[in-house]
């Protein structure tokens, strides 16, 4: 047992074992212990630097197997590595001029190029335009030879401030490009600091201007001034600023003193123009043409313009009909001038053409207005108002026809063609109103149906369904006839009657009608007569109360003449009589009547309706019917 130091643990108080068990995300571990008894560390589980070592150099050939080698890196040849990758160095040299009294030698710089795909060289001079000298490609793309051995010039042997010789000729480059520089520097290359390039003297000094000599006037201004006083030349012109935003078109005269060549120009004021009656636009003073190269920075706004800052004035042979005048920055038209002017132009400059010109803009023609297609709501006329005007108007009606067919409705009973067996008894009522030419569709109720009647469709007008969008085509009274076809919006109606003003109002406007369509209502009307006028005439020679029914009959008109159920009662009692015989069953007349609210319980109707019943429980509605009718 090895010997305790008590040295060491003096003023030690604990001596526990350390904790080898613990847990780590709710399950148990072992952990090595690091120190023993009384905390010190444990040597045994720390490893010496020798075994380190070791470990850090030993490579993991048992784990892992023998590493494997790269794979060797893919060949790229030159010309696909450098493809359109071009070197540019600027360059010049220097040729003599032996013949030539203005020049001893001239500069002339040139591009040299290296391409680096096969290491061949151009030379290119810049083409300066009128030089006289042919240049473009002094050295066409090859390998140049660098000295007598044979060797070539390489990218590594230029650089910025050498000279290389090229067939007998001594480059001096200056400088590369920004490409150059970076490719050489990347390749360990330390370039020259970059020089300044060589000037051509004789074309230096073609660029200076040249000398002029002024010669002095001897233009005597007093004779000037004695000869032209108070002669003036008239200009009519204009300003056209269109162009510009707000701009417009401004009238303008220009006058022009011959005594002193002062111009000057006035504006042309009319009557509630909205401006300042300023009469000058600019006052009369010269006016500079063409100024010295210098002169342009000069401060006009605050100092005169003389003589030694011009090269020419404006005179009068600048102001020609026809042409345009720039002043002050303005540029004027002149379209016309007085006849003193024109005389003055043919005795001193020979112009003897001088037409006045028609500045008046002739208006665009009137664009043609095109309505955008239909898009099925409401009536094309009420659409297309909303493209006339911002705020759209109600399109204008015919009034007069409005005042002459005012409360003029024709009815007509129309069945509903529809393979549906269920669409096949139900009855429509069509008004068509004269006025508007419009019309509605109104379904009278039947109880136990199954269908909701009411208004089928309210007043609109309806178009044939083989016309156009752009050009629509209305149903009108002359479409409505026995037998017709109806189609409105998608649903085909069959008209079966129609009432006795339908057949008065063919009548007294046969023009509108066919002689077809008028035959067809006429003969319907006589066939719903028949049957009617045969049971009455019966009922005279047989039943000696048939004068009684008529009395009856006119007492009712009188007393509900005013009554609101006499509209549509007949067309609602046609409904149920499918075979027009005149008569139908007595529930089915009570269910007409209080359907259409008839005062049945009056004593007067329930005494018409007495006379009115038939034997087998069926009521004679025609009679009924008269009795309601004025």
């Amino acid at each position: 047992m090895p010997s305790l130091n008590i040295g060491k643990l003096l003023g030690k108080t604990a001596f526990h074992r350390s904790q080898t068990l613990g847990y780590r995300n709710g399950y148990a571990i072992v952990r090595r212990p690091t120190v023993g008894i009384g905390g010190d560390r444990l040597q045994f589980n720390q490893l010496s630097q020798a075994v380190l070592d070791e470990l850090a150099s030993k490579a993991p050939v048992l784990t892992y197997g023998q590493p494997k080698q790269a794979p060797p890196a893919d060949f790229i040849p030159a010309h696909v590595a450098f493809d359109k990758k071009v070197l540019k160095f600027n360059a010049y040299f220097q040729e003599d001029v032996p013949m030539s009294t203005e020049e001893q030698y001239r500069i002339r710089q040139v591009n040299i190029y290296y391409y680096l795909e096969d290491d061949s060289m151009s030379v290119i001079e810049p083409v300066v335009e009128n030089s006289g000298i042919p240049q473009g490609k002094l050295i066409k793309r090859q390998r140049l030879a660098k000295n007598d051995r044979g060797d070539h010039y390489h990218w590594k042997d230029l650089n910025r401030g050498i000279n290389i010789t090229i067939y007998g000729k001594t480059f001096r480059v200056v400088d590369c490009d920004q490409f150059t520089q970076v490719f050489l520097e990347s390749q360990g290359i330390e370039l020259n600091p970059p020089e300044k390039m060589a000037l051509d003297p004789y074309t230096e000094l073609r660029k200076q201007p040249l000398r002029k000599y002024v010669t002095p006037s001897d233009f005597d201004q007093l004779k000037q001034f004695l000869t032209f006083d108070k002669q003036v030349l008239r200009f009519y012109a204009i300003w056209d600023d269109t162009d510009s935003m707000y701009g417009e078109c401004r009238t303008y005269i220009i006058h022009y003193y011959l005594m002193d060549d002062t111009v000057e120009i006035r504006e042309v004021h009319e009557r509630n123009d909205g401006r300042d009656p300023f009469p000058l636009l600019m006052n009369r003073q010269r006016m500079p043409k063409v100024l010295v190269e210098n002169a342009k920075n000069f401060p006009q706004c605050v100092l005169e313009i003389s003589d030694q800052e011009v090269l020419e004035w404006y005179t009068a042979k600048d102001f020609i009909v026809g042409k345009s005048l720039t002043v002050l920055g303005r540029t004027f038209f002149i379209y016309d001038c007085d006849p003193f002017t024109r005389r003055y132009y043919k005795e001193k400059f020979g112009i003897t053409d001088l037409p006045r010109i028609d500045v008046n803009k002739q208006e665009p023609p009137p664009v043609k207005q095109e309505l955008p297609p239909y898009n099925g709501f409401g009536l094309v006329e009420d659409s297309a108002q909303n493209c006339f005007a911002l705020i759209p108007k109600a399109p204008k009606k015919d009034v007069i026809k409005m005042l002459v067919n005012d409360n003029k409705v024709l009815r007509y009973l129309a069945a509903l063609e529809s393979p549906i067996p269920e669409d096949k008894d139900r009855r429509f009522v069509f008004s068509y109103f004269l006025a508007t030419d419009m019309i509605s569709i109104f379904e009278p109720p039947v109880r136990n149906s199954g269908i909701i009647g009411g208004k089928y469709l309210g007043r609109t007008k309806v178009v044939k369904p083989y016309s156009t969008v752009d050009n629509p085509i209305y149903y009108g009274p002359s479409d409505f006839f026995i037998g017709a076809v109806i189609e409105v919006f998608g649903h085909r109606f069959i008209i079966l009657d129609t009432d006795e003003y339908v057949l008065k109002y063919m009548e007294s406007n046969a023009a509108q009608y066919s002689p077809e369509a008028l035959a067809s209502v006429q003969k319907h009307v006589r066939k719903l007569e028949a049957p009617a006028s045969e049971s009455e005439s019966k009922q005279t020679e047989k039943d000696p109360g048939v004068q009684e029914l008529e009395a009856l009959i006119d007492t009712v008109q009188n007393q509900l003449k005013d009554h609101s159920c006499k509209d549509n009662i007949r067309e609602a009692f046609q409904i149920y009589d499918k075979e027009a015989s005149g008569y139908v069953d007595r529930d089915m007349f009570f269910k007409i009547c209080e359907s259409l609210n008839v005062p049945v319980d009056d004593s007067l109707v329930k005494e018409l309706i007495r006379m009115c019943s038939h034997g087998e429980g069926k009521i004679n509605y025609y009679n009924f019917v008269r009795g309601f009718s004025n």
